[in-house]
């Protein structure tokens, strides 16, 4: 009962249906890899009211707005759809016309660039991150600021709260984490569309600052075109991350690898055991067990990071000592930490590939690149692994095999 808000990804079967093709422009250009729109792809913003009216023939009052766009601004379009929404239902269409009116006033969502956005009698301050910005400069503030009735500030058009929305997986973080960097498919049950949707969006935030390059479906149900197509069992599971509610996907996708299964979080004490599931290794029947836990036989090869652990795990901190933002930025520092010391031998290995400048001329054919070899790269690793940038200890070298 009540209203309910999540957002989904889909994709797009067709260009220019209804306007919404997206056209080759410079408008992006200098954004973040991660928020670079997919032409392959759309976001909805669903804001979902469900009440009881005993007119209705189902005894129930049922609808959805939705937001389309293919901009992954998803703090932005949440706030977005959570202003238009409530406004639709109190006043019906003319709020969306003029909503609509308002947007067709926003300028080109340009990188670096401070906008000031109308929207139903409220301005919305917000600046769009570009790739230069430094790590440190990513939001701590919280989703949105509200200066007065009229104004109102975002800090961050992307950004999620990592540790509210994997609180339920932080016990597993660093397994976690290299189910997503090794591209395993994953699949996210949850009791309501809002809690996978922000789950599976927090787990492809793990890679920042790269971007998840596999199909995530924040909320995916079974009247999806792509149904079929992912619950097959003639075939592998497909590289995907998945996050559904309907009972009927436990009995569907129990062929699958690794699941997650979420559990109401205590929003008085969100560190207690019961919103805090363990690893459990997979075996027959499972998956009927409705505790919360990561279900997987996959074996991580780097150790938990203890000192982590004891400081954002842990439920021994006294409740409201430390604070929800403080929090956030930990797993955030933490996810960090482990991509940026994953990314650094890659880089300066590939950068030995590259030519010299002395042999790039206008007066010769490009040099080529010289071929990347799996086993020199692995063995470079000892003198100058991730053992060097991150405390996480562990097999890095049979991570990257």
């Amino acid at each position: 009962m009540g209203d309910t808000l999540f957002h989904i990804r889909i994709r797009c079967t067709g260009s220019g249906t209804g306007g919404t093709d997206l056209r080759p422009t410079n408008h992006h250009y200098g954004a973040p890899l991660v928020l670079m729109p997919d032409p392959a792809y759309y976001y909805g913003f669903v804001y979902f009211r469900q009440v009881k009216d005993s007119d209705i023939r189902r005894g129930y009052f049922q609808k959805s707005v939705v937001l389309l766009t293919r901009l992954p601004y998803i703090t932005f379009f949440n706030f977005i759809i959570q202003r238009i929404a409530p406004e639709y239902f109190t006043h019906g269409l003319a709020s969306l016309e003029a909503a609509c009116g308002n947007m067709n006033q926003w300028p080109p969502p340009r990188p670096g660039q401070q906008l000031h956005l109308p929207i139903l009698g409220q301005i919305i301050y917000v600046r769009l991150p570009t790739k230069s910005d430094k790590p440190a400069a990513r939001d701590g503030e919280g989703p949105v600021i509200k200066k007065s009735s009229s104004v109102v500030v975002i800090p961050s058009v992307h950004d999620l709260n990592l540790h509210q929305a994997l609180q339920p997986v932080l016990n597993n973080f660093e397994m976690i984490w290299e189910l997503v960097i090794t591209n395993e498919p994953i699949v996210v049950m949850g009791p309501s569309p809002t809690l996978c949707a922000n789950t599976v969006q927090a787990l492809v935030s793990l890679l920042h600052p790269l971007k998840y390059a596999s199909d995530f479906r924040p909320f995916f149900t079974i009247h999806d075109s792509e149904f079929k197509h992912y619950t097959t069992r003639t075939q592998a599971p497909p590289r995907v991350i998945l996050g559904v509610t309907n009972p009927f996907f436990t009995k569907t996708l129990d062929h699958w690898p690794h699941v997650i299964k979420l559990g109401e979080i205590s929003s008085s004490n969100p560190g207690t055991e019961e919103s805090r599931p363990h690893q459990r290794s997979r075996s027959p029947g499972d998956l009927s067990d409705t505790r919360p836990g990561v279900f997987s036989r996959y074996k991580p090869f780097l150790q938990k990071d203890k000192t982590f652990a004891r400081l954002v795990i842990s439920n021994k901190t006294p409740p409201g000592k430390r604070p929800m933002e403080v929090q956030n930025v930990m797993v955030k520092k933490h996810a960090l930490e482990l991509t940026t010391s994953f990314i650094i031998p890659l880089e300066r290995y590939l950068a030995s590939l590259m030519p010299l400048k002395r042999d790039v001329s206008p007066w010769r054919p490009p040099p080529q690149l010289k071929p990347f070899d799996s086993e020199l790269f692995l063995k470079g690793m000892e003198g100058a692994g991730p053992h060097l940038t991150s405390r996480v200890k562990g097999n890095w070298t049979g991570l990257y095999q």
